[in-house]
């Protein structure tokens, strides 16, 4: 084999790696004792150590922990050897990442390179506000469902159920009837915000009532009642949840009439998810599709929204001869009886519901009833699809109280 001396260009070599640096240790100089022999000293032999020996070396060498016989044969080993050549390469830079001087921080540069990268690739995501979070996600929810169908089953008949006076009425259309009914309700809300209102002129002559607009739009035809309906029914809730999104926190407040009542903004889209999770669901059993309750927390939102309008629905109840009167004059504010409302499974809590006045407190202390209830179950009641004689209610105190609000949780429903 040619030796590196005797191949002055060098060819057919592996390149020569410059020696580590020197160990530093404790002894006299010996900065130079490498490669410097004292006068009149003979020379010793190189060390002649077979391969194996020489690749365990390497580790020691990139320490610079060999004795200086040991260093030289490793080096012109090195000079012979690719394989340990490229091994010895690897193992100096890594003791190189052990010197104390060596900075080991990441660029500060290197988050807004990433960051600039990834906007570039994926526009930033405006977050949702917590109130919105629930019509965003049961949006979404309905939208899978009904890219899931095929085109015949958007005439699937579905038959729709609310709660009117003391009876349960029905209403009967089709799958795509049931999404231009929520595009249009959820359009009270679009006119709320200064957006466009998905019956056009029609707004004029409908009324704002929820019922009212719905059978003036499914009169009018405007929009047609097949799968094509899916498209500006999914841009318009698109549209509300990235509107609200940017408008900032004052908006939550804002007011969204429905016609005989009103509801902040907050509220309103709690109750269009609500709306939109039961018609899901209506829509799911007509075309035998598998569909699950929302989640704990948003299954929570719409069960306190209810709770919070029970007493406002028992008074109108009362208005109209169908409830029973209340036991004692209260002060706005003040504690009054109240029901117990225990809600039970994912989404349940415990609610205080006044009895007297929907402007007094709801208390435990003045609690003479209670009634127990699963949470979809609850909805159920709500939203008019089951009365209040089949909800499996465990009941105890005051009869007269429990039938009242329980009639009254059905009369929040509507079309």
């Amino acid at each position: 084999m040619t030796r590196p001396e005797d191949d002055p260009n060098g060819v057919g070599r592996a390149p020569r790696i410059p020696g580590p640096r020197q160990a530093a240790d404790d002894h006299a100089d010996l900065s130079g004792a490498v490669g410097r022999a004292e006068p009149g000293a003979v020379e010793a032999p190189p060390l002649a150590l077979p391969h194996l020996v020489l690749k365990s070396l390497l580790g020691a060498w990139a320490l610079s922990a060999c004795s200086p016989e040991e260093t030289q044969a490793v080096e012109d080993h090195l000079t012979e050897c690719a394989p340990c050549a490229d091994e010895a390469l690897r193992l100096r830079d890594a003791v190189a990442l052990l010197h104390e001087d060596r900075d080991l921080d990441l660029d500060p540069m290197l988050r807004s390179r990433v960051l600039e990268n990834c906007l570039g690739r994926r526009p930033a995501r405006i977050p949702v506000p917590d109130w919105a979070v629930s019509y965003d996600a049961e949006t979404a929810r309905l939208d899978a469902l009904l890219r899931d169908i095929g085109d015949s089953e958007w005439h699937a008949p579905v038959r729709l159920k609310w709660f009117e006076g003391e009876q349960q009425v029905t209403r009967r259309t089709t799958v795509a009837g049931v999404i231009g009914h929520l595009l249009t309700v959820d359009g009270l809300v679009a006119r709320a915000l200064g957006l466009d209102d998905p019956l056009g002129a029609l707004a004029r002559t409908a009324g704002a009532a929820p019922a009212e607009r719905t059978e003036a739009f499914w009169k009018d035809g405007h929009y047609p009642q097949t799968r094509k309906i899916r498209v500006p029914w999914r841009e318009q809730s698109h549209t509300l949840v990235r509107t609200v999104s940017f408008a900032g926190r004052g908006v939550a407040d804002l007011t969204v009439p429905y016609g005989d009542f009103a509801l902040p903004l907050q509220d309103a889209l709690l109750d269009r998810a609500f709306e939109c999770w039961l018609h899901a669901d209506d829509i799911a059993t007509a075309v035998d599709y598998p569909y699950a309750p929302p989640s704990g927390a948003h299954l929570h939102g719409m069960i306190d929204l209810a709770a919070r309008l029970l007493p406002a629905a028992l008074a109108d109840r009362r208005r109209a001869g169908l409830a029973s009167p209340p036991r004692h004059l209260v002060a706005a504010g003040s504690p009054g009886r109240s029901l117990h409302l225990e809600i039970e499974g994912s989404g349940g809590g415990h609610w205080y519901i006044a009895l007297d006045s929907p402007a007094a407190l709801g208390t435990a202390e003045r609690s003479v009833a209670q009634v127990a209830m699963d949470g979809v179950e609850f909805c159920q009641l709500v939203a008019g699809h089951i009365s209040p004689q089949e909800a499996a209610a465990g009941q105890d105190g005051d009869r007269e109280a429990v039938r009242d609000v329980l009639y009254a949780a059905a009369s929040l429903s509507r079309l």
